[in-house]
Parts: C-alpha cells; structure tokens; sequence
C-alpha cells in the first residue's frame, strides 16, 4: 500500500497528493489512519513534520507539509498574509447558468443540525467569499450537472460545500449539505442503504484541489494534481463502483446515535 503520491519534495517541503476518504489529523486507528500519520511514517522517526493546512476528509488533491519548523513558520506567514492561492474542482448538480460568480455568504454553527460540526449560512456568521468558474455542463442519465473552478477569499470550515448548496449546486456526492442530514449519518455508521447510494451517485463528495501557488525561496511555485479515479470516472459517463466496506467514521456525531 503506498502511503501517498509526492509531487514535490526537497529540504523543506513535502507536497503530495491527499487521497480522498483519508482525515488530515491523528485518529484512535493505526498509523495510517490519518495523513499526518502517514508522513511521519514517510519521513521518519527524527523527523517533525508540521500540516499548515488541511482539507476536508473526503477532498483529495493539493496539501503541503513543512519538515523544520522554520519552514512551517514562514509558510503560516504567507497564509495569514493573502499569498497562497488553491484552487479547486468541483462536480454539481444541475446546470449553472452564469460562466462566472461569486458567493458572499456568511457562515457560523448550524444550532438545528444533530452533527456538532456542521456549519450553515447565517447573518451574524464569518464573512466568506467564494469565487467560482463555470468549466463545462455534461448530462448523465441521473441528470445535468457542472464543472466549476473555485478560489477561495475566506477559508472557513467547509466553505464550498455550503456556499455551492446555498446557491442550488450542491456537490455530487454531498451527504452533510444536501437535501437529508441522513446520508451523512447513514455513511458514517456504514448503513447506507441503495436507494441512498443512487442517490449521491459518488462515495466521496466531488471536490478535488487541483493547485496551490504560493512563493517559495524567491520564485512563484505552483503544484498541481489529477482528480481521482471516480472522479474523472462520473465526468466520463462511466459507472461509479462503491468501496463494499468504507472506513466508519463518527466525526460530529452524538454518541447516542
């Protein structure tokens, strides 16, 4: 089993391609059931790796990793400072009319919702900003859909998935913001039923980090990476296959469920 691919490495940094379905932070599993985990395994034992960033459990693409903490220091900096950008693809339900967008839409703790971490819109919220990008339509037999670049102004949690559900565009695969909480609890106690899998369509919510860009030892740097395979699968036209055992999760949800 590869712990993950490397796009970049050199003394400094460690740029790799996060798989989707894997958590970013240390979980109660082995050591690779997180990504930290697994870059620690990578670099080994003297090694101190630091996450400077972090993406959602089931988005795959983009992440970098400091190995010295002067590095994750000077990369904290560019963050705070506006000088990273990533950009994202994003799969959506329906055919979105305008080519170009944005979403300016607060966001704060959803208090109606059973899972502690979901989010909502919501007037006293945080501001955010999401830029988006019409890249193409396609239609499948469940219905149209769209491709959208996306760039961020604001990172709160889970920002794009609920601006795009906000609009009327929820990410394929969505099971926390879409129509039925449900789907979320049903996936993380490995209970889906499939009518419910026909209805997300995808295993994992179709949002990929494609590229970062940021300034590294004077010069412009940009990594880039390829969407998954279920991913480029649903723009294909192509049948989905489901992993028959996901990992469970319990991430927000109360114990007595």
């Amino acid at each position: 089993m590869n712990l993950f691919p490397i796009i970049h490495e050199d003394s400094d940094l460690l740029v790799l391609h996060k798989p989707a379905g894997l958590v970013c932070h240390p979980t109660k599993g082995d050591a690779w059931s997180s990504l930290i985990s697994r870059v620690r395994l990578y670099l080994g034992s003297a090694a101190e790796p630091q996450m400077v960033h972090r993406l959602d459990r089931e988005t795959s693409g983009v992440m970098i990793f400091a190995k010295c903490a002067p590095a994750a220091l000077e990369l904290r900096q560019f963050w705070e400072l506006g000088l990273v950008t990533k950009e994202y693809r994003a799969i959506v339900h329906g055919h979105v009319r305008d080519s170009v967008g944005l979403i300016d839409l607060p966001l704060g703790p959803d208090e109606n919702s059973i899972v502690a971490v979901k989010d909502c819109v919501r007037p006293d919220g945080a501001s955010a900003r999401t830029h988006w990008w019409r890249e193409r339509v396609l239609e499948r037999s469940e219905g149209p859909f769209s491709v959208l670049r996306l760039r961020l102004d604001t990172g709160r949690k889970h920002q794009i998935r609920i601006h795009l559900a906000a609009i009327g565009h929820p990410l394929v695969g969505e099971k926390l913001y879409g129509p039925d909480e449900n789907l979320y609890l049903d996936f993380a106690k490995r209970r889906l039923t499939d009518s419910q899998r026909q209805q997300l369509l995808l295993p994992q919510q179709a949002l990929h980090a494609s590229r970062l860009w940021l300034p590294w030892t004077g010069v412009e740097r940009e990594f880039a990476s390829e969407p998954e395979s279920n991913f480029l699968h649903f723009l294909e036209g192509r049948t989905i296959v489901w992993d028959p055992d996901p990992p469970e999760t319990t991430e927000g949800i109360p114990p007595h469920r």
